[in-house]
């Protein structure tokens, strides 16, 4: 969305909600067809198709009230019975203070917070994705049906792939792998809209389409930026998650980004959203542009000469919706100067009328609705929202290093500890953004101060830009305590909507404190990072003063909780990092760079674990367990009938090898080509523990294009120690070991591709 903000004020706001009197008397949601108030109106018919009811609406309206419709906040149309409507809201790990659809001032005040999206997708675990779907779904609808809600448009997930490091929104994402982010996408929208798809819970809204990931680095923001992008990057990097949350989500809404990809704004490119959307992809729903998208075309952009010509340029293309006024404000003159037509607009409004139609908005009173009339105040901050937060937080949580087994902690062992860091007892850390007021919060301080009675905090650093640290406090509290437990990273001032950071380092004196306090601690001290990007803790990696080092990113109202059960063996960690943690000197490389693929001609490194040719921190898939896992990875000996690739013509490569192009082969050769590969997993202990097992493909090189790697797919299992398991994956070579070649078209290589869990690894071999 448009608006930045500061974490402090957004602490303050919060705090001043949360103090409002509760209200006790919940209010009445707005709907249309009320039994006897606009009898006859097919659009009021339930027994019509949803889209022939919409499109009887729409022609019941005068033009300008069809113009009115096409901003974010929709006018009402009383004398057809039709509230106003507000389309713009936010759930992206929780419902939040954004947009204007969703209300904290009455009966409910406060909702579940669960971890920011990227710290849940170090879970690699689709069932608990689409569980906080799910239950964001739930929350939204039990307000909408106390007079809480205006809209249950929720413009969440952001599934933009996490392509620099430094970007200020990655935290937002699922990380850097589009295989990732497709199934996070699918799962949450499938969690969040509903197990009917005629009758939504909510509506989920897959942003920002496409290429969008920069906020303002070295001069150059977001609002004008042109990126250039291949056609091969596009489309096995920037597109494949929006797709797949069209097509196997079957979300119903799409947002297109800010960004100039080509030279074309996303808002106004009729190939991405009409041909690519509607067409290729079969979207059933409408296109929404980001906040004041298509304003910025003109004011910023110059992409058209006058205002009139701007909303013609991106309804024409295929826009439905502007977040913002400009559409409305400039509909009816860019008609009245033919620059579009009325039917323009009644194709737009038509999508968007459905879209509401589905939701239950025109079937009367909603508390009537069988599916979800019953959802109320007692639906939202449930007990079972509540364990779901905290689940979702110890399963992302990453244990990154882990030196002489310095963790779990014992509880009876601790005599005392010292609790340090900026982030050790500052709510706002819990959150990252897009926050809605919490059920509760526990900060890290709070949830070791539950296992230890002996607790002694400092906060060392005045924030955690860290220009003032307490070193010589810090390092003396350190030398009086049994353990050390250190809270330090990023916040919102470093890394949010519309600020990108310039360094990957930790801030200010950061490094230098948490130097100084292990090396006058008594026993390695533990480092927990809250941060949403990745940072260069190179320094601390390599410490043996430092004896354990965990990611805890922004976790959520139960983060504390959370924090103090892995570190006290409580919960076995099990997360896994969805991104790569680059080394400082990256920062060299320009954000403006959209280049996934390495360049060693001009020394260009590459992006993400798939193309990336250079030294890392950590990397993707990193972390560890208290436990010891192994994995054996067994393929049947016939993989799938690949006799079927010999009549095909194989396309010579420079490299010498050759390649099939995917569509030539046809859904019913990839059908064929599928087989079962199944990883059996053993816990030998000592801990009870969740293990999340992600299957690769390499391939002999990573020339043609090829990527260095690529995820195949992942499954989560807990597992008593002791016990196994048997984990199926269904492999599609077509969908699993191809890539795009330099003009968008997917490919299966000929000849070896290894696919790899852990060290294990099986060849299969298809033959030119």
């Amino acid at each position: 969305m448009g608006a930045s903000y500061h974490a402090a004020g957004m602490v303050l706001l919060m705090a001043a909600i949360l103090a409002l009197p509760r209200i006790a008397v919940a209010g009445n949601p707005p709907f249309s067809c009320a039994p006897g108030a606009t009898q006859g109106y097919a659009f009021c018919d339930r027994r019509l198709p949803v889209e022939q009811r919409a499109a009887d609406l729409v022609a019941r309206l005068s033009l300008a009230e069809k113009v009115s419709q096409l901003g974010d906040e929709a006018a009402g149309v009383p004398r057809l019975g039709v509230p106003p409507y507000k389309w713009w809201s936010e759930g992206l790990h929780g419902l939040a203070f954004w947009g204007h659809g969703m209300h904290f001032d009455g009966a409910v005040r406060a909702i579940t917070s669960f971890p920011q999206v990227l710290l849940t997708a170090a879970s690699f675990d689709e069932k608990l994705w689409y569980r906080i779907g799910q239950a964001i779904g739930t929350e939204a609808r039990a307000l909408y049906n106390i007079g809480q809600a205006e809209g249950l448009t929720i413009w969440s997930p952001n599934v933009n792939i996490f392509r620099d490091p430094r970007w200020g929104r990655g935290q937002e994402t699922p990380g850097e792998d589009p295989t990732t982010a497709s199934k996070y996408g699918v799962a949450f929208v499938r969690g969040l809209q509903g197990p009917s798809p005629m009758t939504l819970q909510t509506s989920a809204c897959c942003k920002h389409a496409t290429a969008y990931d920069l906020e303002a680095w070295n001069g150059v923001i977001r609002y004008d930026y042109k990126a250039w992008v291949t056609a091969q990057d596009l489309a096995d990097t920037f597109n494949p998650p929006f797709r797949s949350c069209v097509e196997e989500g079957k979300a119903s809404c799409v947002m297109c980004a800010y960004t100039t990809v080509n030279g074309i704004p996303a808002c106004a490119s009729s190939d991405l959203l009409t041909k690519t959307f509607k067409g290729a992809w079969g979207l059933n729903g409408y296109v929404s542009s980001d906040c004041d998208a298509v304003a910025l075309m003109h004011d910023s952009q110059g992409y058209r000469p006058t205002p009139e010509d701007t909303v013609a340029a991106a309804l024409t293309a295929g826009l439905d919706l502007n977040c913002g006024n400009y559409t409305q404000v400039h509909g009816m003159a860019a008609i009245q100067q033919g620059k579009m037509s009325e039917h323009d607009v009644d194709k737009a409004l038509r999508n968007l009328f459905t879209v509401r139609m589905r939701l239950g908005h025109f079937d009367g009173d909603p508390r009537g609705s069988a599916l979800y009339g019953g959802l109320g105040a007692g639906d939202v901050c449930s007990p079972a929202h509540k364990a779901l937060s905290l689940e979702a937080a110890q399963d992302g949580i990453v244990l990154l290093k882990n030196d002489a087994g310095i963790l779990p902690l014992s509880r009876p062992a601790v005599g005392s500890a010292a609790v340090i860091g900026h982030n050790a007892n500052d709510p706002a850390a819990l959150y990252g953004n897009y926050f809605g007021p919490p059920c509760e919060y526990t900060t890290p301080l709070q949830g070791i101060q539950g296992y230890v009675k002996n607790v002694a905090f400092l906060a060392g650093c005045d924030s955690a830009a860290c220009g003032i640290a307490a070193t010589g406090q810090a390092a003396g509290l350190a030398a009086s305590s049994d353990y050390v437990i250190m809270f330090m990273g990023l916040s919102q001032r470093q890394e949010q909507e519309g600020l990108d950071r310039v360094s990957l380092l930790l801030p200010g004196q950061q490094q230098n404190l948490i130097t100084a306090v292990a090396s006058a601690a008594k026993r390695p001290v533990i480092l927990v990072l809250l941060t949403g990007g990745p940072v260069d803790v190179t320094f601390a990696k390599s410490n043996p003063k430092i004896g354990a080092i965990l990611w805890a990113g922004y976790p959520g109202q139960a983060g504390g909780l959370a924090i103090a059960k892995v570190l006290f063996g409580e919960h076995n960690p099990s997360g896994r990092l969805p991104m790569t943690w680059y080394p400082e000197d990256f920062t060299r490389v320009p954000m403006t760079d959209m280049r996934m693929r390495a360049d060693p001609a001009t020394g260009y490194p590459g992006r993400s674990y798939r193309f990336y040719k250079g030294n890392t921190v950590y990397k993707f898939g990193d972390g560890l367990s208290y436990s010891k896992f192994s994995r054996q990875l067994v393929v049947p000996s016939t993989t799938g009938n690949t006799d079927l690739l010999a009549g095909l013509t194989a396309t010579p490569a420079a490299d010498g090898g050759a390649s099939y192009v995917v569509e030539e082969i046809g859904a019913g050769g990839c059908e064929q080509l599928k087989f079962p590969a199944v990883v059996e997993v053993h816990n030998h202990g000592p801990l009870d523990g969740k293990h999340s097992v992600l299957m690769f493909l390499r391939w002999p090189n990573a020339t043609s294009g090829r990527p260095v790697s690529q995820l195949v797919g992942f499954r989560a299992q807990h597992l008593r120690a002791g016990e196994k398991a048997r984990l199926r994956f269904d492999v599609s070579p077509c969908e699993h070991f191809s890539w795009a070649n330099e003009d968008g078209k997917k490919v299966l290589g000929a000849g070896s591709h290894f696919l790899r869990v852990g060290r294990d690894e099986y060849e299969i071999r298809f033959e030119p």
